[in-house]
């Protein structure tokens, strides 16, 4: 399951649980996982308010936004990175009310290792979500 993380200097978004919702949405949506339960209710997004003072690039700007977003190991193809990278950059400067953010927005895609990610206290791999995903599609 998919875990995203936004990093911004305070006030650049208004809505951080509508920011939060979008990209867990848009996520799922490239991974190409069924609306179930178990995917609705563990794709998460979590926005992170920094001090203005604590992002700089070299010239000392500091209205950078960071995505970094955690799959499982071979989810996402190379059509499916590009999707989800432009998906995710427009969904954060609409959040953003600034469409010139697009362009000082990096997403930073990173793929958990199998079994190297965990939830209800049990370090899942690929064949414990496809088990957890056919059970509640009836289909085992």
């Amino acid at each position: 399951m998919p875990m995203i993380d936004v990093y911004a200097a305070e006030g650049t978004f208004r809505d951080r649980k509508t920011l939060a919702r979008d990209m867990a949405a848009a996520v799922m949506k490239w991974e190409g996982v069924p609306p179930l339960p178990l995917f609705m209710d563990n794709t998460a997004a979590f926005v992170h308010d920094l001090p203005a003072d604590s992002i700089s690039n070299v010239n000392g700007s500091s209205n950078y936004v960071r995505v970094q977003v955690l799959t499982p190991v071979g989810v996402l193809n190379r059509e499916k990175q590009l999707g989800v990278v432009r998906e995710l950059t427009d969904i954060v400067a609409a959040a953003g009310g600034d469409p010139t953010l697009a362009e000082r927005t990096w997403v930073l895609l990173y793929e958990s290792p199998e079994g190297g990610w965990g939830v209800a206290g049990h370090a899942n791999t690929g064949a414990d979500t496809a088990s957890q995903a056919r059970k509640a599609l009836g289909k085992e």
